[in-house]
C-alpha cells in the first residue's frame, strides 16, 4: 500500500540500457561479435528461473526487531510481500541480492529475487521469486561480504568461512570451506581473491591477499592501525584505519595498497568507522562524530569533512550529487560536498528520531541508488522515496503495516 506522489516515465538512458543489452546478445564469450551455435537456444545473460528486465528491479528489505515481522517492498510495482517472521533479529545487511538478518542465534538469509549483473559496457537486470535460503551459524557481530563467486562470513571471533554463491542462488546455503587462522576484520572478496587483515590484538593489522582457499599470495606490504569499516568500490577495497583509509587495488593480477590519510589528528570518536555509499560509486560517507560527516573521494584520494547539524544518518550518490543527511530535527538536509554549504532542507519527515549511536533503538538509514534515496520511518510505519536531484523532493510515500526499523535495498 502506498501513496504515489509522482510517476517517472521511461527515460532515454533506460532506452539506452535496453539497446546495450540487446546489442550484446549473440556474442560469444570472447566478445568477437560472431554468433555462437547455442545463442538462439540460450540468449546472452540468460539465468534459469529469473526474468530479465529493461530497468533496475529495486526492492527494499524491511524488518521490525520488536515484533520479528519482515517485508519486501517492490519499488517497481509498489507491492509489499510478506516474508517469514524473524524474532531476535538486530541488524540487517545486504550484498545487493541477498538479505542477511543478523540475530544472536545466527544469520537468516533471504533471497530478495532482485539483482543486477554489471558487464562493464552494459548491465543486466533480473527479477525472480522471493525465497528463504537458510541460516548461517554466525549471528550478531558476523560480517558478510560477497562478490559474484563467493560469500564470506567472518565471525566475531575472527574465524571465516567461504560459501560458493551458486548454491544460495539455487536456494540452499551449502557447507562453507573454512579459512585457516583468524582475521582482524571482515574478509572481503575482491578481484577473484580475498582481502584480509591479519595480526595480533596488539599492534597494527597487516594486509593479506589470499586465494579463495585462504592461501596467501603475493601482495602489498601495508598496515592498518585499529581497523574498522570497509567498502568495495570500482577503485578497490577501502579499509578504515586510525589515521584514515587504506585502498587495496588490483591491476592485471598485481595488488597495491595506498594510504589515504585524514591529513589531521582525528580523535577516535570522530573517525570514519562505518561507510555508506551508492553501489558502484567511489564516494563514501561516514559520520565524523555527532555533528559532521566524512566524505571520502576514493578517486581523488581525499577526505572532506562536512559540518552539519546532529547526524542520524548520511549518504550520497556521489559524482556531483548532494550529501544527504538525516538530522535530529527529523528533516533531510542537503549539502554541497565541495563547499560544505547546506543547499536545501525538507520539512520534518520523522517525528521519532533516535540518536545515532545511542544503542537504545535502531536509527533510520538512507539508501541511495542511481535515481532515488530511501528513508525509513519506523515511528510513522512508512518509507519515503526522495528525489535527491530535485531539492530532496518527496517523490513517493510507502505506508506499511510494520515498524520498518531495519532497511536495506537490493536489485542494484
Amino acid at each position: 500500500m502506498f501513496v504515489r506522489r509522482n510517476v517517472i516515465p521511461l527515460t532515454p538512458a533506460l532506452a539506452a540500457v535496453v539497446l546495450l543489452t540487446a546489442g550484446c546478445e549473440g556474442r560469444d564469450d570472447a566478445g568477437s561479435g560472431s554468433e555462437s551455435p547455442a545463442s538462439s537456444a540460450t540468449p546472452h545473460g540468460y539465468v534459469e528461473g529469473a526474468t530479465e528486465a529493461a530497468e533496475q528491479q529495486s526492492r527494499l528489505l524491511l524488518g521490525d526487531p520488536e515484533s520479528g515481522d519482515t517485508r519486501v517492498l517492490d519499488l517497481v510495482t509498489g507491492k509489499v510481500h510478506h516474508t517469514a517472521r524473524r524474532p531476535g533479529v538486530t541488524t540487517l545487511t545486504t550484498d545487493g541480492r541477498f538479505g542477511y538478518f543478523h540475530g544472536a542465534g545466527g544469520t537468516q538469509v533471504l533471497d530478495s529475487g532482485a539483482w543486477t549483473v554489471d558487464h562493464g559496457d552494459h548491465v543486466h537486470y533480473y527479477r525472480a521469486k522471493i525465497q528463504d535460503v537458510g541460516e548461517l551459524p554466525d549471528g550478531t557481530g558476523a560480517a558478510v561480504r560477497s562478490d559474484a563467486g563467493v560469500i564470506v562470513v567472518t565471525a566475531a571471533d575472527g574465524k571465516a568461512g567461504v560459501y560458493h554463491r551458486a548454491e544460495p542462488e539455487k536456494g540452499a546455503l551449502g557447507a562453507p570451506a573454512r579459512l585457516p587462522g583468524t582475521y582482524a576484520g571482515a574478509v572481503v572478496p575482491y578481484a577473484e581473491h580475498l582481502i584480509a587483515l591479519t595480526g595480533e590484538s596488539r599492534g597494527p593489522a597487516r594486509v593479506a591477499v589470499l586465494d579463495r582457499s585462504g592461501k596467501r599470495v603475493a601482495g602489498p606490504e601495508a598496515e592498518c592501525e585499529d581497523p574498522k569499516g570497509d567498502a568495495v568500490t570500482r577503485r578497490g577495497v577501502v579499509l578504515g584505519c586510525a589515521d584514515g583509509a587504506l585502498l587495496v587495488h588490483e591491476d592485471d593480477g598485481a595488488f597495491t595498497a595506498e594510504k589515504i590519510p585524514y591529513g589531521e589528528d582525528v580523535p577516535q570518536r570522530e573517525r570514519a568507522t562505518e561507510f555508506r555509499h551508492r553501489p558502484g560509486s567511489s564516494t563514501l560517507t561516514a559520520p565524523a562524530g555527532k555533528d559532521a560527516v566524512w566524505v571520502l573521494d576514493v578517486t581523488e584520494g581525499a577526505w572532506t569533512r562536512v559540518e552539519t547539524g546532529p547526524v542520524v544518518a548520511a549518504n550520497t550518490a556521489g559524482e556531483g550529487s548532494p550529501l544527504v543527511v538525516l538530522e535530529t530535527d527529523g528533516a533531510l538536509h542537503g549539502y554541497d560536498i565541495s563547499t560544505g554549504k547546506e543547499t536545501t532542507v525538507t520539512a520534518p519527515l520523522l517525528k521519532e528520531v533516535p540518536e545515532a549511536g545511542s544503542g537504545s533503538t535502531t536509527p533510520p538509514v538512507i539508501e541511495v541508488d542511481r535515481g532515488r534515496a530511501y528513508l525509513n520511518d519506523p515511528g510513522g510505519r512508512r518509507v519515503y522515496e526522495i528525489d535527491y536531484n530535485d531539492s530532496l523532493r518527496v517523490a513517493r510515500i510507502f505506508d506499511l503495516d510494520i515498524r520498518p526499523s531495519l532497511m536495506a535495498e537490493t536489485g542494484r
